[in-house]
């Protein structure tokens, strides 16, 4: 059976693919707001695991919504959480199980219990999180022992990532993203697999 995972070039998203490859036909899935973004680096991360990869954009307005939610709320959690529930949702449309890389500390992106009950009754699939369980440190130190990860500044890490198209499009309504989003936050991207 296939699944449709959430993909965005880095370690969490890779890992949640490579746990449910043996189990599954695993397709990975990279969300934009843009067709002409750059997902390249996205793409060969994808080729690295040896794991087909699809470009999906996101519906038209989300963008819209979610920068107006950013600026009403002053940070970008909330957002990036509607983002992410949009890209479940159109996976949903797409595949009887989807997946996503959301581990046991996450804050964001981050569906409830009750959310995740939700989208699998309204749409009929099952929901995976493989990552649930695994808090960072174990998620790092399985990263480290199976995957090549590249690590950056949000912004400068090219991956698939959906702040990025926030803070752009932030920039574009001329304000400045840097007040709304945390001063540090680290990006991964996966550039090869251990031996």
């Amino acid at each position: 059976m296939k699944v449709g995972v959430l993909f965005s070039g880095g370690k969490d998203s890779a890992l949640a693919a490579l746990l449910l490859a043996p189990h599954y036909e695993v397709e990975l899935n990279t969300f934009s707001f843009d067709q002409n973004r750059d997902l390249g680096a996205v793409e060969a991360a994808a080729a690295v695991l040896g794991l087909p990869w699809w470009h999906r954009l996101l519906p038209d307005g989300l963008l819209e919504t979610a920068l107006d939610r950013l600026v009403a709320d002053g940070y970008p959690g909330g957002a990036i959480n509607l983002v992410h529930r949009a890209a479940l949702k159109a996976l949903a449309g797409s595949y009887r199980v989807v997946a996503d890389g959301t581990r046991f500390d996450d804050r964001v992106p981050m569906l409830d219990p009750g959310e995740a009950r939700s989208l699998m009754d309204r749409f009929g699939c099952s929901y995976l999180r493989p990552l649930l369980g695994f808090p960072r440190a174990e998620v790092d130190r399985l990263a480290d022992r199976h995957l090549v990860v590249e690590r950056g500044e949000t912004g400068r890490m090219p991956n698939g990532d959906y702040e990025d198209e926030l803070r752009a499009g932030l920039r574009r309504r001329g304000i400045d993203p840097a007040p709304l989003f945390p001063p540090v936050h680290e990006q991964t991207l996966v550039r090869g697999r251990m031996g």
